[in-house]
């Protein structure tokens, strides 16, 4: 080959590629995700703390920064709202005060779920949600981080500092995001029929010196709000059944204002051990209300026909004679079991 040849394909002017078309964006992902939010939206500082022998949850919504400006005058309104999936319902949703005209909000605040079961602890994750609170019109939703509560070390403070991220509205999860419908989805996964009321901690002990199962009402937990000022005035019933007449039945007295009673009381049913196993516990609770019929809040049933901690319950009970046993159970709205009011 000729130098003269040679010299002009070595200096040859190079073009360069063309860059490469990116990805086609599915619509599903655009609405899955804002980017331009996503270093705006703000950070958010909290502890958790599993405490096994009580079963309680403790939360401390210790501050956030850098929030994304909600209101005219460049700031927010700002709160944090506690969530327990999958099951949404009231009485698992928990909030902090509301700290006005601030985007670095200081609440040190904590936030407490009685009667968490170790199971749940496995299976749960806590959704914290930020909100801007707006007092006339609707509450925005700023931002929000989900912790898988099993990531959680029993008896063992564990510190957080994450970035908030936007996840798709309800509204808009029903149009077709599959991202958003799956969010959707979880939170109606509890089913409508059988809905989360709050939680109840009962003992139970059979006295054989006095042939009496004592029955322990100790206190009600996150119980859902049936007055309009988001109150309840609970009180519990308790009915020994089949066949007890009028001495089945027990109820404690009212509290006034309150999701989370106390009420330390004790009844006793006059019955032989042997019969136990052949009995039903229908444990209730009521909003009062004076002057017309109460409402129901939740119940359970303890019980050999009973499942799960119920049963459990029940059975540790018979088995362990003289030997006092509290236990937590779920209230459920349930449209399958009757109590009587």
């Amino acid at each position: 080959m000729q130098p003269g040849l040679i010299h002009l394909l070595t200096h040859l002017p190079t073009t360069p590629l063309p860059p490469r078309p990116p990805p086609d964006q599915t619509e599903d992902e655009e609405n899955d995700y804002d980017s331009d939010d996503a270093t705006t939206l703000g950070s958010l500082e909290f502890s958790l703390l599993y405490e096994q022998e009580t079963h309680a949850l403790h939360c401390c919504v210790i501050k956030a920064k850098g929030l994304k400006s909600m209101d005219s005058n460049g700031f927010a309104d700002p709160y944090v709202k506690l969530h327990l999936l999958p099951g949404a319902s009231k009485s698992n949703k928990l909030r902090t005060k509301t700290l006005k005209t601030t985007l670095n909000p200081v609440w040190n605040e904590t936030l407490v779920y009685h009667g968490i079961t170790d199971d749940e602890m496995a299976r749960k994750t806590l959704r914290l949600s930020v909100s801007d609170e707006d007092k006339f019109g609707h509450n925005e939703f700023i931002g929000e981080t989900r912790i898988a509560l099993k990531k959680l070390k029993f008896n063992q403070k564990k510190n957080f500092s994450v970035c908030l991220e936007r996840v798709i509205p309800v509204k808009k999860a029903v149009g077709g995001s599959a991202r958003g419908m799956a969010l959707y989805e979880e939170d109606l996964k509890e089913g409508e029929d059988s809905e989360e009321r709050g939680r109840i901690l009962v003992s139970l002990m059979y006295n054989s010196q006095l042939g009496r199962l004592m029955v322990g009402v100790v206190r009600c937990a996150h119980l859902a709000a049936m007055d309009s000022n988001g109150y309840s005035d609970p009180f519990v019933k308790l009915c020994l059944k089949p066949d007890m007449g009028k001495k089945a039945k027990n109820k404690t007295q009212t509290k006034k204002k309150t999701l989370n009673p106390e009420f330390n009381e004790e009844f006793g049913y006059e019955i032989k051990h042997g019969e136990l196993a052949k009995k039903t516990l229908d444990i209730s609770v009521w909003d009062y209300d004076m002057g017309k019929s109460n409402d129901f809040i939740g119940g359970c049933q303890l019980g050999i026909q009973a499942k799960g901690e119920c049963l459990k319950h029940w059975y540790e009970c018979l088995k362990n004679k003289d030997k006092k046993i509290e236990r937590w159970h779920v209230l459920l709205n349930d449209n399958s079991v009757q109590f009587d009011d």
